[in-house]
C-alpha cells in the first residue's frame, strides 16, 4: 500500500486526528465520513494505492458543480484534510478483497503509524439482530479504545457516559468464564482494533448496532454521537449539528425507475 499525495499539496499529518470508516453493515461509517467531508468542505490531498481493495473510479461525490471540481474523478480510497482543524479523513468506497483483509489491516496500521497521527477513530457498525442480551437495552452506540488511546483520552468517554463495547461468552449456554470481543457485520473493525493494540497506536472505534436498509438515519446518529466528543461542528445550544448532504446521495438508491418501462 502506498499513499500518493495530490500535486502541490502538503502531506504531513503529524499530530492530526484521522477519521476512517470500516466497511461494515449498512455502510454507516462511509455515510458518516461523506457527511464530514461535505460539511467541512475538506480538500482531497491524495489517495491510497493498494491491491487489497476492489478497483473503482467514478465522478466526484462532493461536486458542487463548479468548473473547479465538477469533472474530478474519485477512486476507491481517498484522503481529505482540514489543516485548520488538524483533521484528516480517509474515505474507502469499495469492499476489501476477502483474502486480503489481514494484509489490508496491517498496511493501514503501518500507514497510520508512519504518518504520525495523534489519534485515529474508526467509524463502524454491527448487526443489530446478533446483539447479546446485555446489549439489547439502552443506546445502540458503543466504543472501544486501545490502551494507547486510553492514555490520550483518560476518562473522558466514561465521563460522557459513553458505553463500551461488551465482550460476549465464547461458549454461550455452556460457560461464561471465557469471553471475547465479537463485532458481527463489522468487517475489518476487530482486526484493525487488535492490530492497533499490538502496535501501540492510539485508536478508538465508535460503532452503532443497525440493520441493512436505509441507513442514513444511523449515519446521522453515529456522527452526532462522535461530534459530542470531537466537536467537528459546534451547533447552537439545544440543537443538533447541521450536516451537509453531498450531491452523490441523490443517487444513493439508484436513479429511479425509467418511465419508459410503463
Amino acid at each position: 500500500m502506498m499513499f500518493v499525495a495530490a500535486e502541490n499539496t502538503p502531506t504531513s499529518f503529524k499530530d492530526f486526528t484521522l477519521i476512517m470508516p470500516a466497511i461494515s453493515v449498512g455502510n454507516v461509517g462511509q455515510l458518516a465520513v461523506d457527511l464530514i467531508v461535505s460539511t467541512l468542505n475538506m480538500c482531497r490531498v491524495g489517495y491510497i494505492h493498494t491491491d487489497c481493495l476492489i478497483p473503482m473510479a467514478g465522478n466526484n461525490p462532493y461536486a458542487t458543480f463548479t468548473p473547479e471540481n465538477a469533472n474530478d474523478l474519485s477512486t476507491n480510497a481517498e484522503v481529505y484534510s482540514s489543516p485548520e482543524l488538524r483533521l484528516a479523513v480517509l474515505q474507502i468506497r469499495t469492499p476489501i478483497i476477502q483474502t486480503k483483509s489481514k494484509k489490508f489491516c496491517k498496511l493501514m496500521v503501518s500507514w497510520i503509524k508512519a504518518s504520525g497521527f495523534s489519534r485515529t477513530v474508526v467509524l463502524s457498525s454491527s448487526h443489530a439482530y446478533q446483539r447479546d442480551d446485555q446489549q439489547l437495552l439502552g443506546t445502540p452506540l458503543r466504543y472501544l479504545q486501545t490502551p494507547s488511546m486510553q492514555k490520550v483520552t483518560g476518562d473522558r468517554l466514561k465521563e460522557m457516559e459513553w458505553r463500551e463495547m461488551e465482550t460476549v461468552s465464547t461458549f454461550p449456554g455452556v460457560t461464561d468464564s471465557e469471553r471475547r470481543l465479537y463485532i458481527p457485520g463489522g468487517g475489518a473493525t476487530k482486526r484493525l482494533f487488535t492490530d492497533s493494540c499490538a502496535e501501540d497506536i492510539p485508536l478508538a472505534v465508535v460503532l452503532i448496532f443497525c440493520s441493512e436498509g436505509d441507513n442514513i438515519p444511523d449515519a446521522f446518529t453515529l456522527l452526532n454521537h462522535l461530534n459530542t466528543w470531537l466537536h467537528l461542528v459546534d451547533p447552537p445550544a439545544q440543537t443538533q449539528p447541521r450536516w451537509r448532504i453531498p450531491a452523490s446521495w441523490r443517487l444513493l438508491f439508484g436513479s429511479g425507475i425509467p418511465p419508459a418501462l410503463f
